[in-house]
């Protein structure tokens, strides 16, 4: 189970949860999505805003209050894909927790993991999608993981937002020694910036206090035009880029009248290779892990 975090917004958290989940369901795996977020942009990363299976939270909301065990539903189109939505409902779960904290101390930080555990057994990874600036929820995420893979942009804010949940990530293994940093992903940045790179790679050591850079080989290179597409449209990355390979050239609608026709751009067949490597390491990653921890 990997907490997708970073105390900042903006930085790439909803788009790495579902392109990464997706990517994963296309290779085999069944992976199971679950949105803390009541803005619920997953919803429109993967198009299924205002569905019948966008319940706006209630059922995530119920689980957390009653202790009932999440049921996951099928993301539609998208094979071993599934999603347990967030929404407007979970605005009342941040003051449901405040109570939980003054009853139960810390240990209330384990209520997402107590109603997520008797459902994980189907799925082959569990994705967690945090808000920002939300330290009770993002809590809650922390409690429940195994892994915390933590996305920044190379800006300020992004760094800023990292160090803060280096702190509480600190806090949150002290009542969930499993998690443990699986990595930093550098998202919407110039692929060729590579001594702005290194000099990210240098604050991600000093956040964390460790001798090894934790930041992931793949990252997410910059597009907005795919990042608009993308949560316009419903589509993933791989989506986009199967569109755009599809659609006619520029000259074909021109010569057709059609020229003002909104068209896909071809970037989104870099972005979603940046997603084909970002999923691959990950696996190595938690492979490696596994294979260490049976050693």
């Amino acid at each position: 189970m990997i907490a997708v975090a970073n105390d900042k917004g903006g930085v790439g958290k909803t788009t790495i949860t579902a392109n990464l989940g997706a990517t994963l369901a296309r290779e085999g795996y069944k992976i199971c999505l679950v949105d803390l977020n009541r803005q619920a942009n997953l919803a429109d990363d993967l198009g299924y805003r205002d569905t019948e299976i966008d319940d706006q939270g209630a059922a995530l909301l119920m689980s957390i209050m009653t202790g009932r065990t999440l049921q996951a539903v099928p993301v539609p189109g998208r094979d071993g894909l599934f999603v347990v939505p967030g929404g407007l409902d979970l605005t009342d779960l941040t003051g449901v927790m405040v109570g939980r904290v003054q009853q139960h101390g810390r240990d209330a930080m384990l209520t997402l993991a107590k109603a997520l555990a008797p459902a994980t057994a189907p799925y082959d990874l569990i994705l967690i999608d945090t808000p920002p600036e939300n330290t009770l929820l993002i809590d809650l995420a922390l409690g429940a993981a195994r892994w915390l893979l933590m996305p920044t942009k190379t800006d300020g804010g992004g760094l800023v937002g990292m160090r803060l949940l280096a702190q509480r990530y600190a806090i949150a293994r002290e009542i969930n020694p499993q998690l443990a940093l699986l990595g930093v992903v550098l998202f919407g940045t110039s692929r060729a910036a590579t001594a702005i790179h290194r000099d990210v790679r240098t604050k991600v050591e000093q956040a964390f206090g460790i001798g090894a850079s934790p930041v992931l080989t793949a990252l997410v290179g910059h597009s907005e035009k795919v990042a608009r597409d993308a949560r316009e449209l419903g589509l993933t990355a791989h989506e986009l880029a199967a569109a755009a390979a599809a659609q006619p050239t520029w000259w074909e609608t021109r010569r057709a009248g059609n020229s003002s026709e909104p068209r896909i751009s071809a970037t989104a067949s870099q972005v979603a290779a940046d997603f084909d490597k970002l999923g691959l390491e990950i696996l190595q990653l938690l492979a490696a892990a596994e294979s260490g921890a049976q050693a």
